[in-house]
């Protein structure tokens, strides 16, 4: 029989992993997959903050968790994916979130900060889905990867913002989203890319303070920044069965910014 709409977006029973999921749009991410019905595992670098995140989570009734890893280093990726899969059990839902940001002139961009942006933002997006993958979704012949990429992966910005390493991982983020898709087709996992606009977060506050949030709001269609729930919904659809013939695709969620610009 066809389901219903309520019964395609139910999450119940699905394990979820998210990184970067102690703040910001890691945690709203974690907060749509929870509030569906899936029981969510929470990664970062920062013992203390996941632990005020889950305590977030759990007061809403979610069953959450946390495990601190750094995803740039390859040794901890393996050790947060054994010990979510020894915890929860199989991983459904893999959502990449853990990113950097690095600002300065390409010109005088410091390779070591070149490194550090990619090596959390795309190879730890990699070797994280690879690990999961192998583990617990090819297996199966199911999953869910969701990867965070940004709308500036879709271009350059105005010349005031110098962040090519951070625009070109995101970049990376997409194309690595389209092959992943393609390859992994055969074993039923899903892979799709979020490409968020500008949130207020920890992240974006040297640009909101620069710009200031009249500024920014100017530059979309909407006239309004991205909020806590602005994230949701498109999460839960990539997730679910809701979205089971969505594959290789990424969406801006970003006020038409992109529209504008033409992203």
């Amino acid at each position: 029989m066809t389901r219903t709409i309520q019964q395609l977006f139910d999450l119940k029973g699905k394990t979820a992993l998210i990184t970067g999921g102690s703040r910001g749009l890691g945690l709203q991410l974690a907060h749509a997959l929870g509030e569906a019905g899936a029981r969510v595992m929470l990664s970062a670098r920062k013992a203390d903050e996941l632990e005020v995140a889950v305590a977030d989570l759990q007061a809403a009734g979610i069953d959450a968790r946390w495990i601190a890893a750094d995803c740039s280093r390859e040794d901890d990726i393996h050790r947060l994916a054994s010990e979510t899969l020894q915890r929860m059990g199989d991983i459904d839902i893999l959502v990449n979130n853990a990113g950097a940001a690095w600002g300065a002139p390409a010109e005088d961009h410091p390779i070591p900060a070149w490194d550090k942006v990619m090596n959390l933002n795309i190879r730890g997006y990699f070797i994280l889905s690879q690990v999961v993958g192998k583990k617990s979704m090819i297996p199966r012949k199911q999953g869910r990867i969701i990867n965070v990429a940004s709308i500036a992966g879709l271009g350059g910005n105005p010349p005031q913002m110098t962040t090519i390493a951070y625009n070109t991982s995101k970049g990376a983020v997409i194309n690595f989203t389209r092959a992943l898709a393609a390859e992994w087709g055969k074993y039923s996992i899903n892979v799709n890319a979020i490409c968020p606009g500008f949130f207020p977060s920890k992240m974006t506050a040297g640009t909101l303070e620069a710009w200031g949030v009249d500024e920014l709001k100017k530059h979309a269609p909407l006239q309004r920044l991205g909020d806590d729930e602005d994230l949701k919904g498109l999460c839960l659809l990539y997730a679910s069965d809701a979205g089971k013939h969505i594959t290789g695709q990424w969406l801006a969620v970003d006020g038409g910014v992109s529209c504008v610009t033409g992203g």
